[in-house]
């Protein structure tokens, strides 16, 4: 009975706390907001460092040749990126225009993509440097400056590339016009400042060039590439003749170093050689010897010159006569020799060119000169067949076979190997 009673009175005070913590605990929870409890942050590096160091040892047991080979490439590739792209950026994109404003470089490099390689396009390239000098006008650039002839050279060189020999000769005509007029009318003023130096040699450069593309078979245009040519030649003879009379001023400059000026001379001498004009041709040629020096390659290839002018030479007709006027006065034309000394003249020559290049020594000889000898020893063979001394040109025709082949000159063993032929049917007519 005891235990009966005492398990009655104790379960309903058990069941009222129950209830009670029931209540309590339901009451509190409602209140309470839930919250997303987050994960203890972990250190990640050493986690990632980990799985790295994993996979790279998991690779390197699958590939021990390869998989190092291909981490010692990336690494080589990125190095070279690493240095090459800021090289290029700066000996590149802007080195080269450093002396633009940015605005103009900027169109300038546009142009110049469009210049060259599988983006060439004409017409996008002459409008951006078109864009280009008219940018640098409204900058206050001078015309006349070293950068933008440059850019208008550049043009020039794009169409005459691309084979609009026309619009490049436009262009440097345009270009010889200003030159013209800033010569007439304000090189007085720039004495000493360099400037009327520099224009006038840009005047000359100009003169030859246009000469030069006169003449190319695209444009067959001879008396004006002769009249551009001769100028060229009178503008930079004059301009060398008043220095060495009146002496040069201070700041003038420099004028055309010897090299420059036989150049030009040796153009109006091609140019007259090209069309027949050899006795026009000699005398320049030989002022273009005189003007070489005498270590260079290039004074055999003049000697050369000299000895097939000779050699071609004919008194002038009276219907060409006349031209004999538009030869640089410097360069007076005597009468024609008789045939046999011109022949004779033009042997000691080539014989002069074989002699002078076994006097150039590396470094200045080079192929030049080999070629030159090809040729030297092919006109002498062909001075003995023209006086029937069919031995000797033989002997000459294979010498010079044997030198063209040596040096890689297929022309010179063409040339050669049609001597010979013209020899045996030399031979061939004699003994019929």
């Amino acid at each position: 009975m005891m235990f009966s009673r005492t398990i009655s009175r104790a379960a309903p005070g058990i069941s009222a706390f129950a209830r009670c913590e029931a209540q309590c605990s339901v009451h509190s929870f409602t209140k309470i907001p839930i919250r997303t409890w987050k994960p203890i942050p972990q250190p990640l590096g050493r986690r990632y460092r980990s799985t790295i160091r994993e996979q790279f040892r998991e690779q390197y047991h699958k590939s021990p040749v390869l998989f190092p080979f291909a981490v010692g490439v990336i690494v080589l590739v990125s190095g070279i990126c690493v240095l090459y792209i800021p090289w290029y950026y700066k000996n590149v994109i802007i080195k080269p225009y450093h002396n633009f404003p940015e605005p103009v470089a900027k169109k300038l490099r546009k142009a110049l993509f469009y210049s060259r390689g599988k983006w060439l396009d004409i017409r996008e390239a002459n409008k951006y440097f078109r864009q280009a000098l008219a940018l640098a006008d409204e900058m206050g650039m001078d015309p006349f400056s070293d950068e933008i002839m440059g850019v208008k050279y550049t043009i020039a060189a794009l169409f005459e590339d691309a084979g609009y020999y026309s619009l490049a000769i436009d262009v440097l005509e345009i270009m010889r016009n200003d030159c013209q007029r800033w010569v007439d009318e304000f090189s007085d003023r720039h004495w000493n400042n360099g400037n009327r130096s520099r224009v006038k040699k840009n005047l000359v450069q100009i003169l030859l060039k246009l000469g030069q593309l006169y003449d190319t078979r695209y444009v067959n245009e001879p008396d004006n590439g002769e009249k551009r040519l001769v100028e060229a030649v009178e503008s930079a003879l004059s301009e060398k003749q008043r220095r060495e009379r009146d002496g040069l001023k201070t700041g003038e400059g420099p004028w055309l170093t010897n090299d420059e000026l036989g150049g030009i001379l040796e153009a109006l001498g091609t140019h007259y050689e090209q069309f027949d004009s050899h006795y026009l041709a000699t005398p320049l040629f030989v002022k273009a010897l005189e003007l070489c020096a005498p270590t260079s390659c290039h004074s055999v290839v003049l000697m050369n010159n000299i000895s097939t002018c000779l050699a071609q030479q004919s008194p002038p007709s009276s219907s060409n006569a006349l031209t004999l006027s538009s030869a640089p006065s410097d360069f007076p034309i005597t009468s024609t020799a008789p045939r046999a000394i011109l022949i004779d003249q033009a042997r000691q020559w080539a014989t002069k060119a074989l002699a002078q290049a076994s006097t150039i020594q590396p470094p200045n000889r080079n192929e030049e000169c080999d070629v030159a000898c090809a040729v030297a020893t092919h006109n002498l063979g062909e001075f003995f067949e023209m006086e029937g001394r069919v031995k000797e040109a033989r002997l000459k025709y294979e010498e010079a076979a044997s030198l063209a082949k040596a040096v890689g000159f297929a022309e010179g063993t063409t040339n050669a190997r049609a001597g010979l032929k013209r020899l045996k049917e030399m031979e061939k007519k004699k003994v019929g």
